[in-house]
């Protein structure tokens, strides 16, 4: 029996104020959206938004009483389950989380979950970010720059109300926060195929020109590139992926990315991660452009970057450079603590 299609799964997160809602509603008019469920959450005993959306029909649910990121997480996982089962009717979910969410638990709750893992896929995050209040919400909230750094994708809302030289550091301020996302200003047309669409379409993160890999370490986070040209097998990318989780996994926010595997080079394997929790990976349909090879992002806080390019060097079968024979033995990150060869 064929494998259903996975459900794509989209969140919408950012800081209170943001205006989340506004932009919900602007992409829910979009004719792409049918067979779509929206998820909205909001913290507290008297809920609000799901009145402001215009489309609240019977694909809006709500969730109450709490944060994704806490007290409802059994709820949400409950209703994604129950979702499912509208299948084939149903091909897309997005959820507009609470201002005050973590993005990093709800991933976590669908990724680690047995069920859901196999039943969705989570195509994109995008973060709303306020022109005018944005820099002093990310100075002030240690959420906000975190739902910026696990953004696929980051809206600049409002922009529209002030000076454009007010707004040049703020965009500046994001993208050292989070170089891979893609970084849109909210006043261009946003459609639902232009922010809902999968995180692999034709982003910076894999039209970067640099060769090898390379990374930045900029404030809370860090995030480093992957590259590795050649077909790899499929099992040296998920060794890779399992070794890297269980010895960065807490440090870890998110890993993204696409491999070419030898099996299967025509389609590629779709990567994904949050903290030590992996998601199997897939096979997509086709490439999103010309470009073959594997594509990685890892990002994370106080990650040990040069383990990470070593541990991947060692699975893409690339040689330290300058460094003696026995040196390099002793020192690879797949060699058992304290054994040495002699």
């Amino acid at each position: 029996m064929k494998t259903p299609k996975p459900i794509a799964l989209a969140m919408i997160t950012g800081f209170l104020g943001a205006g989340k809602t506004t932009l919900l509603n602007r992409i829910l008019k979009s004719p792409h959206l049918a067979g779509t469920a929206v998820i909205i959450n909001e913290f507290g005993d008297v809920s609000l938004d799901h009145l402001l959306v215009e489309q609240a029909k019977d694909g809006i649910v709500e969730l109450t009483g709490g944060c994704l990121c806490c007290t409802v997480q059994g709820e949400l996982v409950d209703l994604l389950l129950s979702l499912a089962e509208r299948r084939p009717a149903l091909d897309r979910v997005i959820v507009e989380t609470t201002g005050l969410a973590d993005p990093v638990p709800l991933l976590q709750s669908i990724i680690a979950h047995p069920a859901l893992s196999q039943l969705y896929r989570t195509d994109c995050v995008v973060t709303v970010v306020d022109a005018i209040n944005g820099s002093t919400t990310l100075d002030q909230h240690e959420e906000a720059r975190r739902q910026v750094a696990l953004a696929d994708r980051i809206v600049v809302t409002k922009t529209g109300l002030g000076h454009d030289d007010d707004r040049h550091p703020l965009f500046q301020r994001l993208s050292v926060l989070n170089e891979s996302a893609e970084l849109l200003d909210g006043r261009c047309p946003l459609t639902a195929e232009t922010l809902l669409s999968p995180v692999f379409n034709g982003q910076r993160m894999l039209l970067d020109e640099h060769s090898g890999h390379h990374h930045h370490a900029h404030g809370d986070f860090q995030s480093i590139t992957l590259r590795h040209a050649a077909a790899l097998p499929r099992s040296a990318v998920e060794n890779f992926l399992d070794l890297l989780a269980s010895q960065q996994g807490e440090r870890i926010l998110r890993i993204k990315g696409l491999a070419e595997t030898v099996e299967n080079p025509a389609h590629p394997l779709l990567v994904q991660g949050v903290q030590q929790f992996l998601h199997e990976p897939e096979f997509l349909p086709q490439w999103p452009d010309d470009e073959r090879g594997t594509r990685l992002v890892v990002i994370g806080r106080a990650l040990d970057l040069s383990y990470i390019q070593r541990l991947f060097a060692a699975f893409t079968g690339r040689m330290a450079v300058d460094t003696p024979d026995r040196t390099a033995l002793e020192q690879s990150p797949l060699s058992i603590p304290g054994f040495k060869k002699f």
